[in-house]
């Protein structure tokens, strides 16, 4: 595995505990995964995941207690924060501990942002509100380096006066989430790089194709930036281990249809009823040998991602982590 590869863990704040991922996290540099992604959810996705801690306390203390990056991977910069509170959230994080933090944004998901109890707006609105918190976010980072005040008066956002007054010597970098083409170009245009999840490489590459057109249009060089990827994965020592743990702890990964409009757990948990073992195949990899992982792994880092987190979906993740530690990180390369 060359330098220029991260493969880090993805925290599933929502099945742990907080003191379970520190011990988790803490246990997967050891066995040289590098760097940590952790969602920023108020509710998790079925009830049998269990937890739901405050992304930003956890990720403060997992910077003590390791030395890789550091990214809440996604938060939603325009639903139940104000953009100039995640920028204040962030600034802190990065100067807490310098060049390890990045910032990752999404749109939003009703299951957390709902509890505001504002309209939901429809996906096309959703990506407008975040691309003008991402505005102010950046005139923040900027305009608090320069000694500024910064406002703001748009569509969705106002900002008086103000400047964030803790701040790193150089910005977090900005990452969107997203699996649209459309967003992709944006992004590409807006922000220092890109994040999605596991989906057919012919996807994959028409995101990259529109994030690097979009890119180009900016003046920026698309080969310099970031391209980060989660994948979800089920390995236990038997198949039917491993299906078991698919099918009880993320039944939302057998899900073919978005699940940005859901608000509760419980009525997810009742969808996940009607998934069976097939309706993973193309969406994840449920399997006992980790060598199948490992070249699954491998196609998503020969397209061109440069960060890899990897989130095994059973309560396993001890068994886990030293099972990829020895048999898949060595092997992985770009």
């Amino acid at each position: 595995m060359t330098s220029a590869l991260t493969v880090g863990i993805a925290a599933a704040l929502e099945q742990f505990s907080p003191n379970e991922i520190i011990e988790h996290t803490a246990l997967a540099e050891k066995h040289g995964f590098s760097g940590v992604m952790a969602a920023d959810h108020v509710q998790p996705w079925v009830p049998a995941q269990g937890q739901a801690a405050f992304v930003w306390n956890v990720l403060s203390a997992l910077g003590q207690t390791t030395k890789g990056d550091l990214g809440p991977g996604v938060t939603c910069p325009s639903m139940r924060w104000h953009p100039a509170m995640v920028a204040q959230a962030s600034a802190t994080l990065a100067a807490m501990y310098p060049g390890r933090h990045w910032l990752g944004l999404g749109s939003g998901e009703a299951l957390n942002e709902h509890i505001t109890a504002g309209y939901w707006p429809e996906a096309p609105e959703r990506i407008n509100r975040m691309f003008e918190a991402i505005e102010i976010i950046q005139k923040l980072f900027t305009g608090s380096l320069a000694g500024k005040d910064v406002k703001h008066r748009g569509e969705f956002f106002q900002l008086e006066s103000m400047r964030l007054w803790t701040m790193p010597e150089t910005p977090p970098e900005i990452l969107v989430a997203t699996a649209g083409p459309v967003t992709a170009k944006r992004a590409g245009r807006t922000v220092d790089g890109l994040i999605t999840v596991g989906a057919p490489l012919e996807k994959i590459s028409g995101l990259f194709e529109k994030f690097d057109a979009g890119a180009r249009e900016a003046g920026k060089d698309p080969s310099t930036m970031p391209r980060l990827i989660q994948l979800h994965l089920s390995w236990a020592p038997t198949y039917e281990e491993a299906l078991e743990n698919a099918l009880t702890q993320w039944p939302n990964g057998g899900m073919k249809f978005p699940k940005g409009d859901i608000r509760s757990p419980f009525d997810l948990a009742a969808m996940a009823k009607l998934v069976r073992p097939e309706d993973f195949e193309g969406r994840m990899v449920i399997s006992e040998d980790p060598d199948v992982h490992r070249a699954e792994i491998q196609k998503y880092v020969d397209l061109g991602f440069d960060r890899v987190y990897l989130h095994n979906v059973g309560r396993n993740q001890a068994e886990w982590i030293e099972t990829f530690g020895r048999d898949v990180l060595p092997h992985l390369h770009r």
